[in-house]
Order: structure tokens, then C-alpha cells, then sequence
């Protein structure tokens, strides 16, 4: 149906038919979701409390169409192999300089201990997570890489993850901004990679915005990187940060962005809708996190815009603000999460260190209550690891599926421990 006149938000029956025909027809389109999103800002989102239950209801059964009742976690360690960046991102806790006392490289060793720890407890994914070109901005970082025989911080990477991989665990790297040829390097070494995309909006880079201090968050760059992984048949995770300055109808670029990439080269396996939390010390400490309906809504949203292809994934540390955070985990499951992404037995998440990540028992009782169940799946989905053996290289997909039980989610841990006394 055509949207209702561009000078007026819909009526909830309006509402009602569009995000009907979008379950109907496997997606939103611009237009609708253009209409829908000016009653979905912060400034009026708590006004339509009842459109944003009809959007919920409506991704609810576009989801269970996709993947039933399933709702996926991938048990993980994160290592935050440098915590070194050059950006300077107006929310960001996570990077340091080489004068910061909580500066940190970590060493090959390190990385084999830890990875080593991960899977003597099941983890079937290192997480490696770390900072934008370190080596451009700081001589000294760049002189120690140097002296470790490595040009770039990229470099380096492929050795973490080849460690990380030696002891069992498959690498996922979510590095920043990298080359094709970067990329082409890491791909036999990792079931799938990552870069948020965060936002399309080019406003965000003008002074006083959130990105204006970092030059690897311009949207040209990353989804050309998007772009590169697709070419390389690398599969790949995307996402969207809510609250960082950005505009409902600039979420509605984002998500479209990344369908649109999914749709041309078939490799964006989940998209991550991240509400932004504020932190101390940062630039934008005093700004608000969204409200849980703006949350709630755009889950919905992106079920309905990303199409069947892509998972939807909210992280369930970020929901530590809510004050009913049991009752936030359900509303989210039925607003059409399909997944939890990484959460860790062993480490914290060193991107949001104030969230604690839930105890996987405690998720399962929760995604149980909401109507879900609960599957552990490796750094890969099931459908990409089953269908789509091109995505890999053939010794790693072997890797992985020695993981995975005949469905492609992850083996049971016992059945991994067993193997592993044997």
C-alpha cells in the first residue's frame, strides 16, 4: 500500500496494513518505513506507545516465519588484542593511548592462554575486537610492531587469530577499517569478521558530532569494506548504533544500506542494534540512552527492513539500564530478536565494561520465558556453515563443522569435552 501523505505520521490502521503487507511480503520498504519512523524518535516515540506494539507484533511473526522460535547466543571469549586506536569517537571508552596506564597490547602467549581457557569451558569463539591503526598515530606502538616483525596491526591480527584457532576456538575479528588485501589475509583464519556500520549519516563527522575526531567511522569507508568482505564471500557482521546524534529517517539509511548489501552479495549474516549507553569521561556523558520503546521499536524496524536473510541481534549486557531488565529481554524477543550475540564465561566486554554479560543459565530462563528457546551457534550461523561452503576455506569449514552438531548450531559442551579427554 502507498504510505499516508509525507506531512503526517500514519493512524495505528494505517500502521496496522503496512507492517502487514511487510510481513507479507518478506520486508519494508522505504517509503512505509520512512512514514513509520517519524513517530519512532526520541522526541516522539513515547507518544505512540500502540504502534510501537503493532510494529513489535508484526517483526514478532516475520521473525518466527524466518527462524521459529529460535533465538541464537554464541558463547565467546573477547580478546581486545590492542586497545590502541587513532579515532576519537565522542562515546568511547575502549580506546587508549600509549601513555594510558590501561593501555594494552596483548601477546601472542596471552592469546593462546586465553583462548586455551575458552575451551576448556565450551567457548567456541575468540572474539578478537581492537583498536583503529594504532601504527599510524602512535611512533612508539609502530616502532614494537616493528621490532615484532610486522608492518601493521593487521598483521599482527592474522597471527592472533592463527594462535586463537591453534587451541580450538574460532577467530571472529572485528578490526576496524582494513584493506582488501588485509582481509584476503584473515579470511583462512576466520569463520566469519565484522564492522559495525554504525550509521550512514554524514552529519555525525561536522564539529561537535560523535565521529567528527574519527576518520575510520566515515560511512564511504566502511561500507566499502562491506562492499570488500562481500567480494571475498567473508561472512559478516553489520549493525547500527541508536542515540549518537543520528535521525530516525538516517536509521532507516543505515538499515536499507546493509540490506542492500545482504541483497547484492548474500554475506551480511546478522546486523546488531545497539542502543549507545553514555560512559564518564567522554564527550557525550551527558547524553540520554534511548527509551526501551525507541529500542524495542527499532529491533522491530530492522526485522521488518533487513528482510529474511539477515539476523537481527540486540546484546543483552546493554539492557543493564532498564529497570525491569527480565521484562526489556522479553519485549525484545518479541519484537523480533533472533539473536544475543557473543556472551562470555570468561571476560568482560571491554567496549562496555559497566554491562556485565548475563550468565548464559540466567539467558536461557529468561529467552525460555519469553516464548524462545535458546541455541548456542559457533562465530558462523547454521545456514551459512551448511549452505554455503564457498564462504570458506575448506580446512576451516572443516574446523567448524567438527563444532557443530548436524544442524550447524554448536555441539553440546559435553559432547566437546568427551572428544577432548579422549
Amino acid at each position: 500500500m502507498s504510505p499516508p501523505p509525507a506531512n503526517r505520521p500514519p493512524s495505528l490502521r494505517e500502521a496496522e496494513r503496512i507492517v502487514r503487507d511487510a510481513v507479507d511480503t518478506g520486508r519494508l520498504e522505504r517509503g512505509p518505513a520512512d512514514s513509520l519512523a517519524r513517530c519512532l524518535d526520541r522526541s516522539t516515540v513515547a507518544q505512540h506507545g500502540d504502534l510501537v506494539e503493532v510494529l513489535a507484533e508484526a517483526a514478532y511473526e516475520a521473525k518466527r516465519r524466518i527462524a521459529g522460535d529460535v533465538v541464537t547466543v554464541s558463547r565467546n571469549v573477547f580478546i581486545p588484542l590492542t586497545n590502541l586506536c587513532r579515532n576519537r569517537c565522542s562515546y568511547c571508552t575502549f580506546a587508549k593511548r600509549p601513555v594510558d596506564a590501561d593501555a594494552k597490547t596483548y601477546r601472542l602467549d596471552e592469546v593462546a592462554e586465553v583462548s586455551r581457557r575458552a575451551a576448556r569451558v565450551g567457548c567456541t569463539e575468540a572474539l578478537f575486537c581492537l583498536g583503529d591503526k594504532p601504527e599510524l598515530a602512535f611512533p612508539s606502538y609502530r616502532e614494537w610492531l616493528e621490532t615484532q616483525g610486522y608492518a601493521a596491526t593487521a598483521d599482527y591480527l592474522v597471527d592472533g587469530c592463527r594462535t586463537a584457532l591453534d587451541t580450538g576456538v574460532l577467530p571472529h575479528s572485528n578490526a576496524g577499517l582494513l584493506t582488501q588485501e588485509q582481509m584476503t589475509a584473515l579470511r583462512p583464519l576466520n569463520a566469519s569478521m565484522g564492522l559495525m556500520l554504525e550509521s550512514t549519516s554524514q552529519r555525525l563527522h561536522q564539529k561537535g558530532g560523535a565521529h567528527f575526531s574519527a576518520p575510520d567511522k566515515r560511512p564511504e569507508l566502511r561500507l566499502r569494506m562491506h562492499r570488500e568482505a562481500g567480494e571475498l564471500k567473508i561472512p559478516f557482521t553489520s549493525g547500527i548504533l541508536l542515540g549518537i546524534g543520528e535521525t530516525a529517517d538516517e536509521r532507516v539509511d543505515t538499515l536499507l544500506a546493509i540490506r542492500e548489501l545482504s541483497d547484492r552479495y548474500g554475506h551480511i549474516q546478522e546486523a546488531i542494534v545497539q542502543p549507545f549507553h553514555p560512559k564518564a569521561d567522554t564527550k557525550m556523558r551527558g547524553a540520554p540512552t534511548p527509551a526501551e520503546d525507541e529500542l524495542v521499536a527499532w529491533v522491530a524496524m530492522a526485522r521488518l527492513l533487513l528482510g529474511p536473510a539477515v539476523n537481527v541481534q540486540a546484546p543483552p549486557n546493554l539492557t543493564h539500564g532498564s529497570a525491569d531488565g527480565d521484562g526489556l529481554i522479553r519485549r525484545l524477543v518479541r519484537a523480533g530478536v533472533s539473536d544475543w550475540g557473543g556472551v562470555s564465561p570468561l571476560t568482560i566486554d571491554f567496549i562496555n565494561p559497566e554491562a556485565p554479560w548475563p550468565k548464559l543459565g540466567a539467558l536461557r530462563r529468561q529467552t525460555v520465558a519469553a516464548g524462545a528457546e535458546l541455541r548456542e551457534r559457533l562465530p558462523v550461523y547454521p545456514r551459512t556453515l551448511l549452505e554455503r561452503p564457498d564462504f570458506f576455506e575448506p580446512s576451516l569449514r572443516q574446523r567448524a563443522l567438527g563444532l557443530a552438531d548436524a544442524k550447524g548450531y554448536a555441539r553440546p559442551r559435553q559432547a566437546l569435552a568427551r572428544e577432548e579427554a579422549a
